[in-house]
């Protein structure tokens, strides 16, 4: 039952009267709105991935392939690769935002893996070769849907994804057809993600501060056909 309260003299009866300031009914319709429990753990879980490709480098382009280099390395892919991915993914997942809390936290898995290879060989011992091919063929098909996904987003998004993409394939072609150069590929294409990470994590933690796109991020690929959700 509803209780009627007597406005006091001289206040407006209209709950936003036509001549309130727009960013205070802006601010009005955003209390009504749920709050995320969490902040948005995005950036995090994308300087996490960007460290963890920063440290794969020196091994990727061949400059350091010992076994230092290779548990140093593992070190980091568990710490900010898979850690900070998985925090950034289950704290998306606690907000509500399933695109991101799936890619991150699967993602997060597949860098501990990456941790678990390389201490392996660091110590001599090569992982299954059909078992790794099978699943980068698992990853892939996960990927070029959730890069199709991501375009309903932003561009950005989309190329981010489509660089993965791009990785795991230069991956299979080189382990099922031996294909020459991919090594090259799959190097160039861990730094480009890498890069790519930075920029959206900046855009994430300095745009809203400095109030302007110091670090641009286009919009949607494409827009989703009716009332649809993407």
């Amino acid at each position: 039952m509803s209780q009627t309260v007597e406005p006091e003299q001289g206040a407006p009866h209209e709950p936003h009267p036509p001549h309130e300031p727009l960013m205070q009914q802006a601010a009005s319709v955003q209390a009504v709105l749920p709050v995320p429990p969490f902040a948005d753990p995005t950036a995090l879980g994308l300087i996490g991935l960007a460290v963890g490709c920063a440290a794969l480098v020196p091994i990727a382009f061949g400059w350091s392939v010992t076994p230092a280099a290779l548990h140093t390395a593992a070190v980091f892919c568990l710490a900010f690769g898979g850690g900070g991915q998985l925090i950034a993914g289950l704290i998306n997942l606690a907000n509500k935002n399933l695109y991101g809390g799936t890619l991150f936290t699967a993602f997060s898995f597949n860098w501990i893996i990456n941790w678990w290879a390389l201490e392996q060989l660091a110590a001599g011992q090569v992982p299954d070769h059909a078992v790794v091919l099978a699943v980068d063929v698992c990853f892939l098909a996960v990927f070029l849907v959730m890069t199709w996904g991501f375009g309903y987003f932003s561009k950005v998004l989309f190329v981010f994804l489509a660089d993965i993409d791009l990785l795991f394939i230069a991956r299979i072609l080189k382990g099922t057809l031996a294909v020459p150069g991919m090594d090259l590929v799959i190097a160039c294409a861990t730094v480009a993600l890498a890069l790519i990470a930075l920029w959206i994590a900046f855009a994430l933690i300095i745009n809203p501060v400095a109030g302007r796109n110091v670090f641009p991020v286009s919009g949607p690929m494409w827009q989703p056909s009716g009332s649809a959700q993407p």
